[in-house]
């Protein structure tokens, strides 16, 4: 059978848990950039593997993060390639300049330790959640041409057709007004909510 909706109260859990994590992470965030981040409500839906790309354009950044610890399944996050130059500027103490060109491995690198701040600050969240110890790898950043959809097959290790899509909008300062998006394998947000249940959550 395939799994391509959610349940009100699956859609509720998963929300929750990404609203939790996500506040730390955001605190986390904003102690690297040393400018206040705020990520508003998530919004939560399924989504089918060929649209995951539908709300971007050129070219967008994917961190790739495996739960190794706890839960088994993989977080992507994507971003826009300008909110990546500006995070990476902000931590290399400038005040939040687009440079022109393309992404370098200076950004890469900037933005696979934010991310790494970020998701770890989530893990804990979600540890204490759950009830169950998590950890994550290190973030695995790459970056993807909207067009080519082909590379975007090849970074998921297992072949679901549809993907519990989290979007939230990411404020920093008043230099970033974007959209953060996370990506689930359907099977692995069923884990988490699953655990979450057994946690005692909703």
């Amino acid at each position: 059978m395939i799994l391509n909706t959610l349940t009100t109260d699956q859609s509720d859990i998963l929300g929750e848990i990404a609203n939790i994590s996500m506040g730390n992470s955001a605190t986390s965030l904003s102690a690297m950039l040393n400018h206040k981040v705020e990520i508003t409500t998530p919004n939560v839906s399924v989504v089918k593997r060929s649209h995951v790309l539908d709300d971007y354009s050129k070219t967008c950044i994917f961190v790739q993060i495996h739960y190794i610890k706890g839960l088994t399944g993989n977080n992507v996050l994507v971003l826009q390639e300008d909110d990546v130059k500006i995070m990476t500027d902000l931590m290399m103490g400038g005040p939040g300049n687009v440079m022109e060109g393309e992404l370098s491995e200076l950004h890469l690198s900037a933005v696979a330790e934010a991310m790494n701040q970020m998701m770890g600050s989530a893990a804990t969240s979600l540890s204490s959640l759950l009830g169950i110890p998590t950890d994550i790898s290190t973030p695995q950043v790459d970056t993807v041409d909207v067009e080519s959809i082909k590379i975007f097959e090849k970074m998921f290790e297992n072949t679901d057709d549809y993907f519990v899509k989290v979007a939230f909008r990411m404020t920093v300062g008043d230099l970033i007004d974007s959209t953060m998006v996370h990506l689930y394998p359907i099977h692995f947000a069923m884990e988490m909510i699953d655990k979450f249940k057994t946690a005692g959550g909703l």
